[in-house]
């Protein structure tokens, strides 16, 4: 046991999953008063599915059984906090809107963003905690100015730095990701040794409110299915065929567009106002840069242009890139060589090898 720690209370945030309960057991063993909680996102009554379905999500009842069923195993108080209001108005709301607006949204940043680094924070803060704790696979750096910094989980294929960017110097000080050293199978492997009830447990795959992964369904359950038609156009504006809502399409898309054409075709813009889907050859997909909005700097923002590298979706290998910061915390981002797919609503994460530097939500694509 780490005496330094014996008196720190840190609040875990308990999925159910084994990444979780891990961190939870590893936190014990280093000293901490541990204290665990799960959030109630989403009412699963709401989603009827046959039975024989079964869906990797998390956050479900289940999870949140396990979750219970584990803090129990380890001896550690256990709560469930009701944030189903606060997650629809906010993440699902927001997610609606987006793809309405004819954008691709990133609810998991938004849950990071808004659900467990604000309204969980301030609910461990009434718990008297000193910390709170994910099973992120990130890690956190304090430099000899009391600085912190975010850099990249030591699993470069579990990474997920890219969904923590907008964390600022208040929520990192009160962070911790005792993770962000290991590698997944260390991770199972711990959960082994403490014999730990979900240590088969499979990984969550899908967005948690939407099991099915049919987002198109979703959106028209949540907004009625008053359907928003409209053209499908080419470059020029010439109507190739008609679509039943531009928020049915994503940026990339070749498959299901129901036009006949002698080459293969693109979805390479959405313009919902118009109710248009432009679409195009493979190699428009290709571009120059993007413009991001909201930017969080994880430290002061840079006064003139840096070289970086940036991420433009969670799967996506860092590219090399300029960035020029523009008035109202925007910024201009010119990749290296031409990066396919930039999908407005998508997060642009910057980096500088494995420290996040910071990042924001793509607006457009740059092609000159």
């Amino acid at each position: 046991m780490h005496k330094e720690n014996s008196k720190k209370r840190v609040v875990i945030a308990m999925s159910g999953g084994v990444d979780s309960s891990v961190s939870a057991a590893l936190l014990q063993e280093q000293g901490f008063e541990v204290i665990g909680i799960s959030m109630q996102v989403w009412d699963y009554g709401k989603f009827t599915a046959a039975e024989d379905e079964k869906f990797d999500t998390c956050c479900s009842l289940d999870d949140i059984h396990d979750a219970r069923r584990v803090a129990e195993q380890l001896g550690i108080p256990f709560y469930v906090v009701n944030f189903e209001e606060e997650f629809e108005n906010l993440v699902i709301r927001d997610f609606v809107d987006e793809y309405l607006k004819g954008r691709t949204p990133n609810p998991c940043v938004r849950c990071n963003q808004w659900i467990k680094f604000e309204l969980l924070l301030k609910k461990a803060r009434g718990l008297g905690a000193d910390f709170i704790a994910t099973g992120h696979y990130a890690r956190t750096f304090r430099d000899d100015n009391g600085r912190f910094h975010l850099l990249k989980g030591v699993d470069q294929t579990k990474d997920q730095s890219y969904f923590l960017f907008t964390l600022t110097q208040e929520q990192l000080a009160m962070t911790l990701f005792p993770l962000g050293e290991m590698t997944k199978t260390q991770v199972r492997a711990l959960a082994a040794r403490y014999n730990l009830r979900v240590a088969e447990k499979g990984e969550s795959q899908e967005i948690c409110f939407v099991p099915d992964n049919d987002y198109v369904r979703f959106i028209e359950e949540e907004r009625g299915k008053e359907l928003l038609p409209g053209n499908i156009i080419d470059r020029s504006g010439k109507i190739l065929g008609r679509h039943r809502g531009t928020y049915r399409y994503t940026i990339g898309q070749r498959r299901g567009l129901g036009i006949a054409h002698p080459e293969p075709l693109h979805v390479l813009e959405l313009n919902a106002e118009k109710k248009e889907v432009v679409v195009g050859p493979k190699d428009a997909l290709f571009s120059h840069g993007l413009v991001a909005a909201n930017i969080n700097w994880i430290n002061p923002a840079p006064e003139a242009a840096i070289e970086a590298t940036c991420k433009i979706r969670y799967r996506h290998q860092p590219v090399s890139c300029t960035i020029k910061p523009l008035p109202c915390n925007r910024a201009e981002v010119m990749f290296a060589e031409r990066e396919k797919s930039v999908t407005p609503g998508q997060a642009v994460v910057f980096y500088d090898g494995d420290t996040v530097l910071g990042g924001g939500w793509i607006e457009k694509a740059v092609n000159s």
